[in-house]
């Protein structure tokens, strides 16, 4: 525990949710981080407001640009000034992209880049407001490098987040406000085992095959080691770090065959 968030106030998009989320929320109040979470639902707050008694909690739909200012409204009425930024906040699309409709693909891009970036402006605002220092991580995905049939349009929204992040990380440089993104490999919570369920009859024997197969270390990815590396990149040990990509996947992105492929 670095305890190198205290007294640092964080808005956490998509706080809510029970996957990634729940890392992110859990490593950064260990961290000492005030949290500020904003979440589409508000009943995804009935559980976190006891766990998190001190947090600010802030219903707004990202996609919507009226609401991310109300967002920042609420923000400088209860803690004043931000220090830190995680672009959580997304929704997948399972799909062939051949077979996705226009209202599917702007669905998915309104959340996922074009809500991004709405928050992620009026946080640089804020910042330059207030002539205070901060950093944005954003929460892209594995599935930048490496990706698997029906997640085309899902690779391509998060390579497009890859894409502005690195290019924010360029333009904000002189105002020292550092940008980065982390890209989870498959993350064992109640969100991925839901969706698992909809694509394989045992859920369990898949994430138990893909540890064993398909990653470098053989061990479950809980959220919290996401959210460890998030609470290292908006902290000031990671302040010789801009515009980088890490991914927190147990190696799976270096491998180019599963484990099995040669036995010794």
């Amino acid at each position: 525990m670095m305890q190198d968030l205290k007294g640092k106030n964080i808005l956490i998009t998509g706080g809510g949710g029970n996957g990634l989320a729940s890392g992110i929320c859990k490593a950064l109040d260990q961290n000492g981080a005030q949290l500020i979470i904003n979440d589409v639902s508000e009943n995804h707050f009935t559980n976190l407001r006891d766990k998190y008694p001190h947090a600010v909690f802030i219903q707004a739909d990202i996609s919507r640009a009226e609401e991310v200012e109300k967002i920042f409204e609420e923000i400088e009425k209860t803690v004043g000034k931000l220090d830190g930024l995680v672009n959580n906040a997304g929704i997948g699309l399972v799909e062939y992209a051949h077979k996705v409709d226009s209202i599917g693909f702007d669905k998915l891009y309104d959340v996922d880049v074009k809500g991004l970036w709405q928050v992620s402006k009026n946080f640089v605002n804020h910042l330059l407001k207030h002539d205070h220092l901060g950093n944005i991580v954003n929460v892209t995905s594995i599935h930048v490098l490496k990706t698997v049939g029906k997640y085309a349009l899902y690779s391509s929204a998060k390579s497009a987040v890859e894409g502005l992040t690195r290019g924010m990380a360029v333009e904000l440089g002189k105002n020292n406000i550092r940008v980065n993104s982390v890209g989870p490999g498959f993350v064992h919570s109640d969100q991925n085992i839901h969706l698992l369920q909809s694509l394989t009859d045992d859920p369990e024997k898949w994430v138990d095959d893909h540890v064993n197969h398909y990653q470098v270390v053989n061990r479950v990815m809980e959220p919290v080691k996401c959210g460890n590396v998030i609470a290292f990149l908006l902290s000031q040990l990671s302040e010789g770090v801009t515009g980088q990509s890490i991914y927190v996947d147990h190696g799976t992105s270096l491998m180019l065959y599963g484990n099995d492929f040669i036995k010794k």
